[in-house]
């Protein structure tokens, strides 16, 4: 078994437009698809839907997003500090979420 090619976010109709701004606009993943009730953007090698949901009342998904510098991406981001939600053990970087609540967590990749 192997990872797929799409990641979805299921979110409330009420936070659709902002969600994909934040991705958009604040994140900077490009634009691969625009359909009625979903937008997917370029995300490394898969797709990031976001999709309406008219009847969802909340979203539940955990990402990961890679910055050199988590600190400033979080500010940049203008996104909450959420560091609470699980230690971070050997990891540079933070918890934070989008404007639909979904988690992300923003840290510098580890080589090697």
């Amino acid at each position: 078994m192997e990872a797929g090619k799409n990641i979805a976010i299921k979110v409330p109709l009420h936070r659709w437009e902002e969600t994909v701004a934040f991705y958009r606009d604040k994140v900077g993943l490009p634009v691969t698809r625009e359909l009625d009730n979903s937008t997917g953007f370029e995300f490394s090698n898969l797709t990031l839907w976001i999709d309406r949901v008219p009847a969802q009342s909340q979203v539940d998904v955990w990402i990961e997003l890679f910055d050199d510098d988590p600190d400033a991406a979080l500010s940049r981001l203008g996104s909450p500090n959420r560091d609470e939600l699980e230690p971070l053990t050997n990891v540079t970087g933070h918890w934070t979420s989008d404007p639909a609540g979904t988690v992300i967590l923003l840290r510098k990749e580890q080589m090697g």
